[in-house]
């Protein structure tokens, strides 16, 4: 190889190129991420050091009164061992990893994509950006639907900054912030935040924080005092609709 080449693939010009060929980008919470590596080699033979997958999303963060999103590594896979691939040479790696349970789910503004780049060793690190729809497992879609039985519309979903107390893996957790349109808490609540956490095969743990509604002098003085919001944890185990709509709906009722 010769030395100008050397430099034109230190800058990217000529070099090797990867895709990543999704089996599909439509993905249950839990489940395999599959698909393809697709690496198409440039001008001139290169050392691939490690192929990499990582999964990425944005979370807003708050700092000297401004809010700005913050890019956040959800997980990061190496696909293979090193290798050298020739000019123009086409090379296809199967992959698979199972998402974590504490990937965002992509309801309002949450996004999550797949990004794939080569470590080429002096050379820039070309790189693929896919975007995956993330839908909730079975037992969490069962949660929505009781709250919406419950007369709650999902208003906002948006991935925060985690307070110390909540912080686990990630630095961000995922809010579901509902609003009650009808059935027994209109009126008596302004809003219901849900976080979703600890997702298995076992069950699910939501975080409640349950807003009441101002009501009379006490009722403002407590909202002006951020007295009014109870926080609690509830464990889902059973998947029946009925049974986890009553369990919401006691907690719910208790704490309003």
């Amino acid at each position: 190889m010769s030395f100008f080449n050397k430099i034109l693939s230190s800058v990217g010009i000529g070099a090797a190129k990867v895709d990543a060929r999704l089996a599909s980008d439509k993905i249950v919470l839990g489940e395999e991420l599959k698909g393809i590596i697709h690496v198409q080699g440039g001008d001139i033979e290169q050392q691939i050091d490690e192929i990499y997958l990582s999964l990425q999303t944005t979370y807003l963060k708050e700092s000297d009164d401004k809010k700005y999103h913050q890019t956040a590594t959800i997980t990061k896979v190496k696909i293979n061992e090193p290798f050298v691939i020739m000019a123009n040479e086409i090379k296809e790696i199967p992959f698979a990893f199972p998402l974590p349970s504490d990937t965002p789910i992509t309801l309002g503004s949450s996004k999550v994509w797949l990004e794939t780049g080569l470590d080429i060793k002096g050379a820039v690190d070309p790189s693929d950006k896919d975007f995956l729809e993330v839908a909730p497992p079975p037992l969490v879609q069962t949660i929505f639907s009781a709250l919406r039985d419950l007369g709650f519309n999902l208003r906002k979903v948006e991935n925060e900054a985690a307070p110390y107390h909540l912080r686990k893996r990630l630095p961000f957790i995922q809010e579901f912030e509902f609003y009650p349109t009808a059935g027994p808490f209109r009126g008596k609540l302004d809003e219901l935040e849900v976080v979703i956490s600890n997702v298995s095969q076992q069950g699910v743990e939501l975080l409640l924080e349950v807003d009441r509604r101002a009501r009379g002098l006490g009722g403002f003085l407590s909202e002006a005092l951020e007295m009014d919001e109870s926080l609690v944890k509830v464990m889902i185990t059973n998947p029946d609709q009925a049974a986890i709509r009553r369990t919401l709906e006691d907690v719910i009722q208790r704490y309003s």
